[in-house]
């Protein structure tokens, strides 16, 4: 098969990208403390024939520890460690992108400032168990944000976004997808709040919007914003999906945005039922401009949507895991290597390197 349009360049945002191959966030822990590390640096150059990487989701606040050694952005000793990433990246003729987070509901207490509870629009626990340092927990209930504390963590993307900028990366995501703080907002199962902030869906997308009016601030128009409509990671739920979905797709219509990531529905998602059985094609219809597809895409699948119209650009994430040259090998159909999963996640007792910076490059490709 020819790969004529996923190894065409495309603009997205000021940047020009030689193909329209994205390395999806995908959440690896490697960062000691939250600081980024060489390891890091080797991990990102290491896949810079992507068109574009995106990285890892990256803390916007302290109130936002739900992983062991996710990494953060909310002070600037972060940017030096930064720094060294993306300069790695850009010498080996690479664009990164940082993925701005905050986990919201989803987080332990323990792992809190002053082991207070988690911040969440409304007190409503999420589901699912996470890993401490103190053990594996059921996560913690959560306490309502006030108005201000809203309004404060909408200042704090905005810090965390310029302190991406100083930090030489070409651009930010902000993460609003998998049942994190930002789609705990936009959705009525985990949203119940009666201010500014919940009901309508003109309330429920204002946290959001704000977000990306104080990004858009440090970074301009290279802002991406990953959204998930199907998804119910975490015990998310919405009575409309396609209403509150649809319309905060028309909304990013009128920002001068980089681009929207959407998410296909996973296996667990259509058998926990859904409305939107094809997020693309429903993006489609709602937003006009730059579109990435994610989820469950091969290079073949990835040039048929290409070729119909259906995205611009496909991302990908678990590939991009064992095949660091990833779209050499797509490009030379040469077999793909498949991850160890058992060393996914930098989870204590997990060397740094071992499934992680230590999948060589194919020898064909």
């Amino acid at each position: 098969m020819t790969f004529s349009n996923l190894f065409s360049p495309v603009k997205v945002g000021s940047l020009n990208l030689p193909n329209r191959i994205v390395m999806a966030p995908m959440t690896r822990l490697r960062a000691d403390g939250g600081m980024p590390n060489t390891h890091m640096a080797d991990y990102y150059s290491q896949r810079a024939s992507a068109g574009l990487i995106v990285t890892e989701c990256t803390m916007i606040s302290d109130t936002s520890a739900a992983y062991i050694n996710a990494p953060g952005m909310y002070d600037d000793r972060f940017v030096d460690g930064w720094r060294a990433v993306t300069d790695a990246v850009h010498e080996a003729g690479g664009r990164i992108y940082l993925q701005l987070w905050h986990s919201g509901r989803v987080a332990h207490s323990s792992m809190m400032p002053d082991r207070g509870p988690p911040l969440a629009p409304s007190a409503i626990a999420g589901d699912g168990d996470l890993h401490t340092y103190e053990g594996k927990y059921p996560m913690s209930q959560p306490r309502a944000l006030t108005g201000d504390e809203v309004r404060g963590l909408t200042k704090a993307f905005g810090k965390a976004a310029d302190r991406a900028r100083q930090a030489g990366f070409d651009g930010v995501e902000i993460h609003g997808a998998f049942g994190y703080l930002v789609d705990q907002f936009l959705q009525d199962g985990s949203n119940h709040r009666a201010d500014d902030y919940g009901g309508s869906v003109e309330n429920r997308v204002r946290f959001l919007l704000g977000v990306l009016s104080a990004v858009q601030q440090a970074m301009g128009q290279n802002v991406g914003v990953k959204l998930s409509p199907c998804s119910r990671a975490h015990g998310m739920s919405d009575s409309n999906p396609a209403g509150i979905f649809g319309f905060l797709l028309g909304q990013l219509n009128e920002a001068d945005l980089a681009y929207v990531h959407m998410m296909e529905p996973l296996p667990f998602d259509v058998e926990m039922g859904h409305t939107i059985p094809v997020t693309r094609s429903f993006a489609r219809a709602h937003y006009q401009g730059t579109l990435i597809a994610n989820g469950g895409f091969g290079a073949d699948s990835a040039e048929a949507a290409l070729a119909a119209g259906e995205a611009d650009l496909v991302s990908f994430g678990q590939n991009f895991i064992a095949n660091p040259d990833l779209p050499q090998r797509m490009l030379s159909q040469t077999p793909l290597a498949m991850p160890d999963f058992n060393l996914v996640y930098g989870m204590p007792g997990n060397p740094t390197e071992a499934g992680y910076t230590d999948y060589p490059r194919s020898a064909a490709a």
